[in-house]
């Protein structure tokens, strides 16, 4: 058994200390070490994007990330999105557009879309299918999706 590694970060704005093996995966130790469950585990290799989440300011699949990668990043996972006392604009034009359904896989969509709005405020649909073809979704559907994206790049506008 690999002696654990103390690692350091700041997950939602918050500066949080774990022991964590070698070998687990960023992904295991929010859901299994600090109780952040929601973060998805969909396929535990990187294909479906149901993990995904901000490090270091970049969507990344945290079951490709080893913790103790973690050290002294910046992390930001689906429970840090929503305002106090509401939800973000993605969240919110997700809800509205019917646009989820088991909810595996929408915190990670909603944390690559909002990725993208802050790359290209304004996308195509395109642009969405492309920057959103990482993340597998089983029950919606994709168009009710790329609609909540519109939807979202445009009350961002107001």
């Amino acid at each position: 058994m690999s002696k654990k590694r103390v690692v350091t970060c700041t997950i939602n704005g918050r500066e949080e200390e774990f022991l964590c093996e070698p070998r687990q995966t960023l992904l295991e130790v929010l859901r299994d070490v600090l109780d952040m469950t929601g973060t998805k585990e969909g396929c535990s290799n990187g294909n479906c994007g149901a993990c995904t989440v901000s490090f270091n300011g970049r969507p990344v699949d945290s079951c490709l990330v080893l913790a103790v990668e973690a050290d002294g990043a910046a992390i930001e996972t689906i429970e840090g999105v929503a305002p106090t006392g509401g939800l973000s604009c993605v969240q919110q034009a997700f809800l509205e557009g019917a646009a989820l359904q088991c909810g595996i896989c929408t915190p990670g969509f909603i944390m690559q879309s909002r990725a993208l709005l802050e790359e290209i405020p304004d996308p195509t649909e395109d642009q969405i299918r492309f920057y959103l073809a990482g993340n597998l979704c089983r029950c919606t559907g994709y168009d009710k999706i790329v609609r909540a994206v519109q939807t979202a790049a445009s009350s961002s506008k107001e």
